[in-house]
């Protein structure tokens, strides 16, 4: 089976890590808003930070799926071919990456 190649369970590995690093900072930032921890500054920081992190995220661990896949990952009869297109729109709607990349930089210098 392909799950026996060892460059495949890296990758396997690598899309595990990556979404539990996404999973924490979303965590970390509905534990502060829920406890009303944080200032509005701080709050914002990590809500763009949690929406481009867990954008880019998406689409690196569906592209790595297609590619686990081969061939496979493009056809419609498996799930990745429209995950790899619905991730894509994570980056784009309600504020793109780069958007929320300015709002961080600016709460991270002081700029307004």
């Amino acid at each position: 089976p392909i799950a026996s190649l060892q460059g495949i369970q890296f990758m396997l590995a690598d899309m595990h890590i990556q979404t539990e690093a996404v999973r924490s900072i979303l965590y970390r930032t509905s534990q502060m808003i829920d406890r009303g921890e944080g200032s509005a500054t701080e709050i914002g920081s990590l809500v763009s930070m949690s929406k481009c992190l867990s954008g880019d995220t998406a689409v690196k661990v569906a592209t790595d799926a297609v590619q686990v896949l081969g061939g496979y990952g493009y056809i419609k009869d498996y799930p990745v071919e429209r995950m790899m297109r619905d991730a894509k729109s994570v980056q784009i709607f309600d504020g793109t990456n780069q958007i929320q990349r300015l709002v961080v930089a600016r709460n991270l210098l002081g700029i307004k």
